[in-house]
């Protein structure tokens, strides 16, 4: 359990890029390799601490948690998922204005929510995988945490510029899903870093592939917060 939430912390440390008054100067920004660190080091890692033996990384953590939180559960989890969504429309209604306007800002959610579910749900079909508390085949990877990042994404995106905490905030919420996947004995730690890198990139690619067609003059130069 330990070292999922050291992993997990380093995962966010690496979402919260340092903030600079030109981040906000346009949407968009030349793709480079550097932001494909996080995802993949998630995806890696996931993949990496996915064994079957008794002595793998998933196993291990499982095994941890049946040791010392045997009856730990709640439901918090089922709705942290969505919170940043919740948070980033809710600013906007209190006239807290975020970076890309409501229309496109909306089709890049659907378009992001879309990728990152899909993926998912197509991941869990095809690995077949056990829970770790043996009630379904559908364990790999996180859903939960897929939207959890997702969300947290579309939210820092819209909002980092203006609040340069926002990262660690808004990752921060999306871990603690994961944690807590893991704490319910829902998801093996393999599922929570997959899902959460599925998640951070299908929102990345959202933003990346948009074209902005409605509003864009607004689209073309953000003010300097």
């Amino acid at each position: 359990m330990r070292l999922l939430i050291i992993f997990l912390l380093i995962s966010t440390s690496s979402f919260a890029q340092p903030f600079s008054p030109a981040d906000s100067l346009s949407v968009r920004k030349p793709l480079t390799l550097q932001q494909f660190y996080a995802p993949a080091s998630l995806i890696i890692g996931g993949l990496i601490a996915n064994g079957h033996s008794e002595e793998s990384i998933k196993n291990e953590v499982a095994e941890s948690r049946n040791r010392h939180i045997p009856r730990f559960h709640t439901h918090i989890d089922n709705y942290m998922q969505f919170s940043p969504l919740v948070v980033a429309y809710g600013l906007d209604a209190f006239g807290i204005k975020s970076k890309t306007d409501v229309l496109n800002r909306t089709v890049i959610l659907v378009k992001g929510e879309a990728m990152a579910l899909t993926t998912a749900t197509i991941l869990k079909s095809a690995t077949h995988t056990l829970r770790p508390d043996g009630s379904s085949y559908n364990s790999f990877p996180s859903g939960h945490t897929t939207q959890a990042f997702a969300a947290a994404t579309f939210l820092n995106e819209e909002y980092k510029d203006r609040y340069p905490w926002m990262p660690y905030a808004s990752y921060t919420v999306a871990s603690s899903v994961g944690l807590l996947r893991v704490a319910n004995n829902r998801h093996y730690i393999s599922d929570v870093l997959v899902g959460a890198g599925i998640g951070y990139l299908s929102m990345k690619v959202a933003y990346w592939t948009h074209q902005y067609k409605w509003g864009k003059a607004h689209a073309k130069s953000q003010p300097v917060y």
